[in-house]
């Protein structure tokens, strides 16, 4: 059945209806605010304004609103960053004067800034060496590739390489390692440290399609034996 005129013109009024409310309410709401916040101030300083502009008193509501909003920032930032630390520190200090308490939020805390942003930028690479002797590999983080002092007083070229325990990354092993007994792996960072908390049950997959066979020194090649007959 055609639709009439009358009810093309009722849902052509509904569709602009729908269509301005969102505009009509953001414009009310913010036209309250500015006469709320903006004309609360603008007494104060409105005397003080040549005759000709104490007319634009839209103008200086929403001047003056916006300048509460900033001062309200301001000391937004002035609270967390000041008055934050301070009250922080002091719930800090009382939480370590609990005995067993002290313990697990201090563990809590080092896991935490392992995984800032801050200290996982130390980490270059997730590597896999020797350790903690021949033929049992572990996973760790290549630190510092720099010569040092203790590079002058050997021929090979030594790398700096982390392992850390697991679960808790938070303490671990520093290794100097020369550069042909490390293994360089694909993974992230992000994904080396999973796999370490999860005690190796969370393994990250290769990515990129299929790649070579990992070669591991002083073992053979995967598939390099002899086959049987």
């Amino acid at each position: 059945m055609n639709k009439g005129p009358l009810t093309s013109l009722r849902n052509a009024f509904l569709s602009g209806l729908l269509l301005l409310a969102p505009l009509a309410v953001t414009w009310l709401v913010f036209s309250w605010l500015f006469a709320r916040v903006g004309g609360s101030f603008r007494p104060l300083f409105e005397p003080y304004l040549p005759p000709p502009l104490q007319s634009l008193a839209l103008l200086w509501d929403v001047l003056a609103t916006i300048a509460v909003l900033v001062i309200i920032t301001a000391l937004g930032y002035l609270s967390r960053y000041v008055f934050g630390r301070y009250f922080g520190g002091l719930a800090e200090r009382f939480i370590q004067g609990i005995p067993g308490v002290n313990t697990v939020y201090n563990t809590v805390k080092q896991i935490v800034d392992t995984f800032s942003t801050q200290h996982r930028s130390l980490f270059t690479k997730v590597v896999l060496v020797e350790f903690p002797r021949k033929g049992v590999y572990t996973i760790g983080f290549l630190t510092n590739k720099a010569r040092g002092d203790l590079q002058s007083k050997v021929s090979e070229e030594l790398w700096s390489v982390f392992v850390p325990t697991t679960p808790n990354p938070t303490s671990g092993f520093l290794l100097m390692l020369p550069k042909q007994e490390i293994i360089e792996l694909e993974m992230s960072v992000g994904d080396g440290m999973k796999m370490i908390i999860s005690g190796g049950t969370v393994m990250p997959s290769v990515s990129g399609g299929s790649r070579p066979p990992l070669t591991v020194p002083g073992l053979p090649p995967p598939g390099g034996g002899e086959s049987r007959k």
